[in-house]
């Protein structure tokens, strides 16, 4: 009786202890709420498989792009508006035939100031993808194709990134293939005469081609950086309607090398971006990081930070931040990865930035996707004004063809 008296008591003393530990670990900060759970066709047409971001009109409404799902399988381009309840309610604008109008769109659209968007395709008639522009007409959207790849000797191929646009309208994208050499080109596209005329504006030569991973930049000044799978290259003005091209940084060794989609740029002048592998310094990570490329002050390659190496999903970190990051007002980083995370479908992750700027940043995870609330975040993310995070996974979610989400701090 004296020895089941004691097992009592140590079973009363550990039951005590896990209840003090669960009530002193802080519980997480941050919720999760899926917007929309796309039905890849089960119901009706819907979209499936979002990769790119989603895009704000700055009244509230998201537009985005899915890889397949639509009318005809083909991917769509969509509009997420809030339904006054506390919902939201999509609205197909668009769902690809996958004839002359493209098909399987995966990157980001735009808006410009009247309220047209902007895309690319994959198809279109010679299979080498479209430029697209979807304009709202009294019974919907109506699409046009404003080029079409491989339509000339030495064209570009297969668009790898959606398309930007500078001050004055034109459009600058990237493709994953063609040129001169066929490891893909950086173009430029200029209104003119009711029409689009397009040139090519850098040829990429092997050292480091480009993927559909890949994706580019402009700064204020209009220079253009363009990511590769293992460079980045500035485009500068040469004041002659031509541009210089120099690679500014390689990525020769494990520290960080396959940089991952869109670089972004900051006040000062600097880079920021992701890559798909690499480590800290020390061999730390090994799952991927993001980094910072500074200029030098005269000239050359730029110099490389590692600002974060991720750990993989065995210590609930993340794994692969693929898709482009973003700041808030204070220099925080956001972004996602593709993997890890407490349940290994991926992570929404902040950087938070060091008050001490001798020390690093530290790393937070914002959310663990598990499945049912999403799977898989490829595209970038957005921030509005009070704080909160919007973006898409490529699966999951209700029905497994991926959600958009708000992850609320």
């Amino acid at each position: 009786m004296p020895s089941a008296r004691l097992n009592l008591s140590a079973l009363t003393l550990v039951m005590l202890s896990a209840l003090l530990l669960l009530a002193a670990r802080p519980a997480p900060a941050q919720t999760e709420t899926v917007l929309y759970n796309f039905e890849g066709g089960l119901f009706g047409p819907d979209g499936a498989n979002p990769e790119g971001s989603l895009t704000s009109d700055g009244k509230g409404n998201f537009y985005g792009t899915t890889n397949s799902g639509g009318a005809h399988e083909n991917g769509d381009v969509f509009e997420l508006s809030p339904n006054g309840s506390g919902g939201w309610n999509e609205t197909l604008l668009y769902s690809f035939t996958g004839g002359t109008d493209g098909a399987f769109p995966s990157d980001t659209v735009i808006l410009d100031s009247v309220g047209n968007l902007y895309g690319t395709a994959g198809g279109g008639i010679t299979g080498w993808g479209v430029v697209f522009e979807l304009s709202p007409v009294e019974e919907g959207w109506t699409e046009t194709v404003l080029y079409l790849f491989g339509s000339t000797p030495g064209d570009g191929l297969q668009p790898a990134s959606g398309v930007m646009m500078d001050a004055t309208g034109n459009l600058y994208g990237a493709t994953a293939f063609g040129g001169s050499v066929n490891y893909g080109t950086i173009y430029e596209m200029s209104p003119s005469g009711g029409g689009w005329t397009e040139q090519t504006i850098y040829n990429f030569d092997g050292r480091g081609p480009f993927d559909y991973n890949t994706g580019f930049t402009m700064d204020a000044a209009g220079n253009i950086f363009g990511v590769s799978r293992q460079t980045i290259t500035e485009l500068s003005p040469n004041g002659n309607g031509g541009w210089n091209a120099s690679v500014i940084f390689n990525f020769p060794n494990a520290r960080g090398y396959f940089p991952n989609r869109t670089i972004v740029t900051d006040q000062s002048g600097n880079l920021y971006g992701t890559t798909s592998v690499g480590t800290a310094k020390g061999g730390l990570g090994g799952y991927g990081t993001v980094f910072r490329l500074s200029p030098r002050k005269k000239g050359g390659t730029w110099s490389r930070k590692v600002l974060y190496a991720f750990e993989g999903e065995g210590n609930g970190d993340g794994n692969d931040p693929f898709g482009e990051i973003v700041f808030d007002a204070a220099g925080n980083i956001y972004g996602t990865t593709a993997y890890g995370g407490e349940y290994g479908d991926g992570t929404v992750f902040e950087l938070v930035t060091p008050v001490d700027k001798s020390k690093g940043y530290t790393e937070k995870v914002l959310w663990s996707f598990n499945g049912t609330d999403g799977e898989t975040p490829v595209g970038g993310l957005i921030l509005d004004s009070a704080g909160n995070i919007y973006g898409t996974t490529y699966s999951g979610g209700l029905y497994g063809w991926g959600v958009a989400f708000e992850v609320t701090p």
